[in-house]
């Protein structure tokens, strides 16, 4: 995979030292959540009333390796993430672009993401670590669809280590804006629960990875 321009090596150093902590100085993260074994944290953007998301906490029987493989493998995210609608890979002009459209309940359109991300394997103070990132990327070859309201505000960082045993560490940032009517305070109730049932699922997927292949 050649995408050495899409990311700068310092994002993936940024991500890193971003999600070291939960509450990094000078911003007001409120701690929303424990679920799962997972510490779920919110910081407002007051101008749009939406949270950004964290999310700390443990595979127990997960290596990292395997669950920054399962987070990167589409076609099997197809057989575990039951609110996917439609999802695939595509090489254009040199980028491998993602599409993504996500199932919403009835009344609400679908929404759908295109974005590029990118993995790196990096040694961070002598920790090895696995850092994902992703975020939107507008091309004209994948137009919008009628009915689906196209997200074109998205963010995720995902940090996966050893917890020095059989299982692995887990740090994620997400943001996005779904636009539409739905009102914010809706929204951010479904993130907050979306959040840990994201994480509950991506560990089950994990669990049953082997099978898969």
């Amino acid at each position: 995979m050649e995408k050495a321009d899409d990311f700068l090596e310092e994002e993936f150093r940024k991500a890193c030292a971003e999600l070291e902590a939960p509450a990094p100085a000078g911003k007001v993260w409120e701690s929303l959540v424990e679920s799962e074994g997972f510490s779920i944290y919110g910081l407002l953007d007051e101008q749009t009333g939406l949270y950004e998301y964290k999310a700390f906490g443990d595979f127990k029987d997960c290596l990292p390796a395997l669950c920054a493989d399962v987070y990167m493998d589409l076609e099997y995210r197809k057989q575990w993430d039951s609110y996917v609608k439609e999802l695939y890979e595509r090489n254009i002009r040199g980028k491998l672009v993602v599409y993504w459209e996500v199932k919403y309940p009835f009344p609400m359109y679908n929404r759908d993401y295109v974005y590029i991300r990118d993995r790196r394997d990096l040694d961070l103070n002598g920790r090895s670590v696995h850092v994902i990132l992703a975020k939107s990327f507008s091309v004209p070859e994948i137009p919008k669809k009628d009915g689906v309201i196209r997200v074109s505000d998205y963010r995720q960082s995902l940090v996966i280590e050893s917890d020095g045993k059989k299982g692995c560490k887990v740090s994620m940032f997400y943001h996005d804006n779904p636009g539409g009517m739905i009102p914010s305070w809706l929204v951010n109730w479904a993130a907050k629960n979306g959040v840990p049932n994201f994480l509950k699922d991506i560990q089950k997927a994990c669990q049953n990875y082997h099978k898969k292949i």
